[in-house]
């Protein structure tokens, strides 16, 4: 099993790194808040008696003080963070410890021109995969997210392995292209709940039921926006999804969808769905 550094213990983060601790392999972790390894180990005592029949264990969890700390001596290193801000910060804090023949895997949500800033300061024989993800806390913790994958064949054939404990892998081309698909993924599924939102609205102010609004959109080509519009198992917070949009550039849609995002503060830290309620009180 690789050792691996998983750096980001957040929403996403935290379950993901169960899982790949549960898989067997020796977990390193760092998150800015100390403390969140604590519900890694029980994850991973849960997953030795599965392991126990393959002939292996569950990995250690060792939380470190500092990233550079978490990276020393590692095969693989994982950032799962929130925004091109904060793994620029992080990743200056670790890449002087990074060997040659390291794979770093960023899983955040940074958009192409962050993943090329990044690899522009990588040490010598240390390799890079943008692998970002769709999918919200749920399917992190039972493997089932989709990851969009960017980087060199050989690098992406090392990341598959670990990948894969994670969810469905999509190879998308070389470095970079992970990153951009889901710029655009996420674009479109931010901006068309935001839709919604707003024909909901509309419908209300023209006196349609929402229920029966809700039923014709349901049985047309946006049944699965809806679906995700009244979603109350997702976990991906407003101020994420805006930043996302942001991360599109300044197309008129896109813009407008993250304005009416950032225009009700008290949803910022409440599921993309909040902006459907928001809207209607709007």
């Amino acid at each position: 099993m690789k050792k691996i550094a998983f750096l980001g213990l957040g929403r996403m983060g935290l379950p993901m790194a169960r899982r790949l601790a549960a898989a067997g392999h020796p977990l390193t972790v760092w998150n800015r808040s100390p403390g969140r390894a604590d519900a890694l180990t029980e994850a991973a005592t849960d997953g030795a008696t599965a392991l126990a029949t393959d002939g292996l264990t569950a990995g250690a969890v060792t939380e470190a003080a500092t990233p550079a700390e978490a990276v020393r001596g590692a095969d693989v290193v994982v950032t799962m963070l929130s925004d091109p801000a904060a793994v620029a910060d992080v990743a200056a804090q670790f890449t002087p410890e990074l060997a040659p023949g390291v794979l770093w895997i960023d899983m955040s949500s940074i958009g192409p021109r962050a993943v090329a800033e990044l690899r522009a300061e990588l040490p010598y024989g240390v390799a890079l995969v943008d692998a970002p993800v769709i999918g919200s806390v749920g399917p992190a913790a039972t493997g089932d997210l989709v990851v969009f994958a960017g980087g060199e064949e050989a690098d992406l054939d090392r990341a598959q392995p670990v990948l894969e404990q994670l969810g469905r892998v999509r190879r998308c081309g070389g470095p970079g292209t992970g990153a951009a698909l889901k710029v655009v993924v996420i674009g479109a599924i931010v901006a068309s709940v935001t839709v919604v939102g707003e024909v909901l609205a509309v419908a209300e102010e023209l006196g349609v039921p929402q229920e029966l609004a809700r039923e014709v959109l349901s049985a047309g080509p946006l049944a699965g926006v809806v679906a995700r519009a009244y979603s109350t198992e997702s976990d991906f917070p407003v101020r994420l999804a805006a930043k996302d949009l942001a991360l599109a550039g300044g197309g008129p849609v896109l813009s407008a969808a993250r304005e009416v995002l950032l225009a009700d503060p008290s949803i910022a830290e409440e599921d993309l769905s909040a902006v459907v309620g928001s809207l209607r009180r709007g």
